[in-house]
């Protein structure tokens, strides 16, 4: 399991970003019964950059928090048997790792919810990263429904590793 994490901001937490986003990705693929080593891109961004992508990419002009850009298309969430299908465009051929995504994360956005939902800053980037983990493994919000069942996901991830809101 690899992940490239690069923080190109001045902000700096008081955790290992590469180590916590290591720690969250193994629980939530674990969880989630990922058959293959998998490997995930991590930019660590500001505001003004992740507005950016979004609007790029989804046509939103507003800063967001995380945004996910899966490599996979999923026909169930975390349905990893289908990869072997597309082989030649979710394999990494030197490491022969399942090229999951990539994920965008706004420093300043996870230090402003920290302070507004009143937890660590650990905290709100680990669950930044399990919800946009369980993005790359195929789930959506988009229906109540699939948004309680991704809460309870990204909430049993953070237990297990004892990320919790103090």
């Amino acid at each position: 399991m690899t992940s490239y994490v690069e923080n190109e901001t001045e902000i700096r937490f008081g955790f290992s970003e590469e180590e916590t986003v290591k720690q969250v990705m193994e629980e939530v693929l674990d969880s989630e019964g990922c058959l293959y080593e998998s490997q995930v891109n991590v930019l660590i961004t500001d505001n003004e950059t992740i507005r950016e992508y979004n609007k790029r990419h989804r046509g939103i002009d507003n800063e967001t928090d995380v945004l996910s850009f899966p490599n996979l298309s999923f026909e169930v969430p975390s349905g990893f048997e289908n990869a072997a299908k597309e082989e030649a465009d979710c394999f990494d051929p030197e490491t022969g790792e399942l090229l999951l995504g990539d994920i965008v994360v706004s420093a300043e956005k996870v230090k402003e919810q920290a302070q507004k939902y009143g937890h660590s800053e650990l905290r709100e980037f680990a669950f930044l990263i399990a919800h946009s983990m369980l993005h790359l493994c195929g789930y959506d919000h988009m229906e109540e429904a699939d948004a309680g069942l991704m809460e309870r996901k990204q909430n049993a991830v953070l237990e297990n590793l004892g990320i919790t809101r103090e």
